[in-house]
């Protein structure tokens, strides 16, 4: 059986802490890092987080994408920073990166920017009146200027990973991918995905997969079958 690879992150976007745990269950040591999100905050998420950190050895990415004024988010990140978690999301605004650098402080906790959600593409964009022009280029800018005000790393689909990799500012950074569907998975409200496979040689260090696991007849089945797929590369 193939072991946990932690490039690998499920996410367990599932409506309270009792299914998260419960999902955990079920994968096992076929997972060993895990994304909690902005939906699960109110069905226990924080507290879900602490306990598989802390009484099952799991990595946590919390996924907030904070976005506030500079004391407030300041303060929020320097909240989440003393659960020891391991990665946290703002949006990418420069003022934004560097208030949640400065609420992390010396803990271990990476800030990871927000460039362009995965769920939007460029007709999104004009309706929110977001500046006209390509929209790699926009988060390939967006990504540049995170990494410049401090962010440990970025989020971004499959598709920019290789092109934020050869950013001089990427040096040493993570690429985190969110959008990725294995072989044969539906894409789901995703409008820029790629395989594991792809977004890993790519340039990304990981990879977020959720329904594809989660929805499976078998979920430590379908982990564990992005951990071969993975582990070929």
């Amino acid at each position: 059986m193939p072991k946990a690879d932690d490039r690998l992150i499920v996410a367990l976007d599932v409506p309270n802490a009792l299914a998260g745990l419960e999902l955990a269950r079920q994968l096992g040591e076929a997972v060993s890092f895990y994304k909690i999100g902005l939906g699960m905050l109110t069905g226990g998420g924080l507290a879900l987080a602490n306990e598989l950190k802390q009484e099952h050895g799991k990595r946590i990415f919390l996924d907030m994408k904070f976005f506030d004024i500079g004391a407030t988010v300041t303060a929020a990140v320097r909240g989440i920073a003393q659960y020891d978690l391991d990665f946290l999301t703002v949006h990418g605004d420069p003022h934004v990166v560097r208030a949640a650098r400065d609420g992390a402080g010396g803990s271990e906790l990476k800030i990871l920017a927000v460039t362009v959600l995965t769920s939007l593409d460029r007709n999104d964009l004009d309706d929110g009146m977001m500046r006209a022009g390509d929209l790699a280029e926009l988060t390939l800018e967006r990504a540049a200027r995170a990494l410049d005000a401090g962010a440990d790393g970025v989020i971004a689909s499959p598709q920019e990973a290789a092109a934020i990799r050869a950013l001089p500012q990427a040096a040493g950074k993570l690429i985190v991918t969110p959008g990725v569907r294995p072989l044969g998975s539906a894409s789901g409200d995703q409008k820029r995905i790629a395989t594991p496979a792809h977004a890993l040689a790519s340039g990304a260090d990981h990879i977020v997969v959720g329904r594809p696991v989660w929805q499976a007849q078998d979920p430590r089945a379908a982990a564990r079958a992005i951990v071969e797929e993975i582990a070929a590369i």
